[in-house]
């Protein structure tokens, strides 16, 4: 390591420092607020010059707005449209039938492990939050569990969720580093689900049940009556405020179980495709060509939200304008999670372009571990200093490339787990993810720490741990 290399680690953690200050001191900063200035500090203390710094920032928010954004927007859409057609009542009295308040948590965390194989972290959250607010909500109208109702359903689900997204192909990280080490996917998905299973429970349910209780966390009215018909209808008749935003909300024929479950479970569907597609049918360019479009999130969300409209809206006679007025209103609520998250993309962006990542790799080479634990610390801390799980292991993927190639003994499906398992350790306020969590559930920022930066840590050291013993097996 070099100087610089420690000038530029010590910037990196004194703007998180700063971040956290700005936001929960008296100052009381807006997140956007605190990530803007904050990533401006960095930029010129790392050495960037201004005009690299304000582009940083142009590109990390817009980019992250155009992926991230788009996907919530569309997803909370299809919720409004789940919640006014009285659907997501149906699926989440389908889903309390039979289960009890211990059960619950499990039973959420399965159904998102199913739901997680073929989403990215951000959709499979949006798109669960309706059954997770409809769930949570009943078990919190029945006041037999303490603390908070949406923590110990909702902590289930983003386990689930981030444990798939960063160790279990088919999830773009993963399966970037199959094809840097040339690993089997077969064998990779296997022992990804190996070690995902026992992060996720440990993660989940069993952590789930025991901060639940320690915290308050209730989501913002305006999500919950968004997502929620029976909290939009309990507030209609309270406030004429809340009205405004649930005028659409119409008495028409009861939507069926059955359409409820197709037009959530649709984009999941047809993101699966494309990778069943790439995985089973290589040799097919015209249905790879046709499932590579439409299995992208934007598209495969946006045709979910076409059926929901054909299937909740029109096919039950819905008035049009008023179906219009309703996707309007259900932007309102999440304007300011748009926002933050592209904050946040830009607070990682100015850290990329500061080279922080390099300096991390420069400490980790030096380090005599073997090659699954070398590998998990890099894609650990560049997914810290960058915010993104995908570039951590991306770097930690071309730094062991070459070892991986020189050295046969090294179980290549493994150290891609790792990796993987890696990316997802201490998710924190450069990740989209951390604010979409905090926003959602409209959590303070230590909420948000000991919710989904704990998750997250525990994933990914209870993944390396899985990993490492599975190393001690004979190999496939």
């Amino acid at each position: 390591m070099t100087g610089h290399d420690l000038s530029l680690l010590i910037v990196a953690v004194c703007s998180i420092l700063l971040l956290v200050f700005l936001i929960v001191s008296k100052l009381r900063f807006h997140p956007m607020l605190a990530l803007l200035v904050v990533s401006i500090a960095v930029g010129f203390a790392s050495g960037l010059d201004a005009k690299t710094v304000v582009d940083s920032i142009e590109e990390g928010a817009g980019g992250t707005l155009g992926g991230v954004g788009l996907q919530v927007a569309l997803g909370a859409m299809i919720g409004k449209i789940l919640a006014d057609s009285g659907a997501t009542d149906k699926i989440a009295a389908t889903i309390l039938r039979g289960s009890t308040n211990r059960t619950l948590p499990w039973l959420m965390g399965a159904v998102a492990f199913i739901i997680g194989i073929p989403m990215f972290f951000e959709v499979g959250l949006i798109m669960l939050l309706p059954i997770v607010f409809a769930v949570a909500s009943k078990v919190e109208k029945q006041g037999k569990i303490k603390g908070s109702a949406f923590v110990l359903i909702g902590v289930p689900v983003i386990a689930a969720l981030a444990t798939m997204h960063g160790m279990v192909p088919p999830h773009p990280g993963p399966l970037t580093a199959i094809a840097g080490f040339k690993s089997n996917l077969g064998i990779t998905m296997l022992y990804g689900l190996i070690c995902a299973i026992p992060s996720a429970i440990l993660a989940g349910p069993v952590y789930g049940k025991f901060i639940a209780p320690r915290l308050s966390v209730c989501p913002d009215q305006l999500l919950l009556e968004q997502y929620t018909a029976s909290s939009k209808r309990g507030s209609e008749e309270k406030t004429n405020e809340a009205s405004k935003y649930t005028a659409a909300a119409v008495e028409k024929p009861t939507v069926s179980t059955l359409t409820s479950f197709v037009v959530i479970l649709l984009p999941m569907v047809i993101m699966l495709s494309r990778t069943l597609a790439e995985t089973l049918f290589k040799n097919s360019i015209i249905l790879n060509n046709i499932t590579g479009f439409i299995g992208e999130p934007i598209i495969a969300l946006l045709i979910g939200l076409v059926a929901g409209i054909i299937l909740l809206g029109y096919g039950r006679g819905v008035d049009t304008k008023k179906l219009r007025d309703s996707l309007g209103t259900s932007l309102k609520p999440i304007a300011g999670i748009l926002l933050i998250i592209a904050g946040g993309g830009a607070f990682a962006k100015v850290l990329v372009n500061s080279h922080v990542g390099d300096a991390i790799i420069h400490l980790s080479s030096g380090l005599k571990l073997s090659a699954i634990v070398i590998g998990w610390l890099i894609a650990a801390l560049l997914s810290v200093t960058t915010g993104s799980a995908t570039v951590g292991i991306v770097g930690a993927t071309g730094l062991l490339a070459p070892l991986v190639g020189s050295d046969p003994s090294i179980n290549k499906e493994l150290l891609v787990v790792a990796i993987g398992a890696g990316s997802l350790f201490f998710n924190y306020a450069n990740h989209a993810g951390f604010w979409l969590v905090k926003e959602s559930f409209s959590m303070s920022m230590g909420e948000t720490f000991k919710t989904i930066t704990i998750i997250q840590s525990i994933i990914g050291l209870v993944g390396l741990v899985m990993a490492l013993l599975l190393n001690l097996l004979p190999h496939f």
